[in-house]
């Protein structure tokens, strides 16, 4: 990759291909989520090495309840030790850890745990780190109309203030630059409900590597692609 120049300064992952990086394994699925949970750390470690500033992973969504019950089951379980593990990684990367996402319908516990790790890594001065847990676009607009309704009803809000920015401060990614690159991996090529007011001017990246298997060199190959466009913004340059 060109080191000099410039990097993505937050780049946004859908973390696609867990299940059938198992199976060509003849692996059950949970295996594959385990899998794709240990590459994160390696993908973040070689972000922020990039001088990439903001990560943000999708690792759960809005939909994926509906998936089978012994697979939502395993995906929680894991979700239990990642938190704790992520508070142990944040400390020894000096790594700020963010969750986005309605997590009131997670277990209390796995709401305590989010809280814990939001809080011990506050002060962190590495890589941002978002994951997106119970997480979709649409349910993060409707959650943020709502509040904003609230707002306004209560005499706390003028109408009349209402822009992009305001509407911005209302969202989960409230004080977080948008995306300037989104990675979708596994070869799929469509957002399922993400980022979907952030992503608005991102640069797309799409690879047939599968989460699991994606590293150092295919974020490097991402961030190159990155690096050929041409971002004009609804410009003329």
């Amino acid at each position: 990759m060109k080191e000099t120049r410039t990097v993505p300064r937050h780049v946004a992952i859908i973390l696609d291909g867990n299940g059938r990086w198992a199976r060509k394994r003849m692996l059950p699925r949970n295996a594959g989520h385990a899998a794709g949970s240990k590459n994160v750390e390696k993908i973040c470690e070689a972000a922020w090495n990039m001088g990439i500033e903001y990560v943000t992973m999708y690792a759960f969504s809005t939909e994926n309840w509906s998936r089978p019950q012994e697979e939502v089951d395993a995906l929680m379980k894991l979700l239990h030790s990642y938190l704790k593990d992520c508070i142990r990684t944040s400390k020894k990367n000096n790594m700020q850890v963010r969750v986005l996402g309605d997590i009131t319908r997670l277990e209390p516990d796995l709401q305590q745990r989010i809280r814990e790790l939001e809080e011990v890594s506050a002060q962190n001065t590495g890589l941002h780190f978002q994951v997106a847990l119970n997480y979709g676009g649409r349910d993060e607009i409707v959650r943020a109309v709502r509040r904003m309704s609230e707002d306004v009803k209560a005499g706390r809000l003028e109408p009349s203030l209402v822009d992009e920015e305001r509407i911005a401060s209302y969202l989960d990614t409230r004080g977080i630059p948008d995306p300037d690159l989104m990675i979708r991996t596994s070869g799929e090529q469509r957002l399922s409900n993400y980022l979907l007011w952030q992503l608005a001017y991102a640069e797309f990246y799409f690879t047939d590597v599968l989460w699991p298997d994606f590293d150092k060199k295919e974020l490097e190959k991402a961030v190159e692609f990155y690096q050929s466009r041409d971002r004009r913004f609804g410009g003329v340059k």
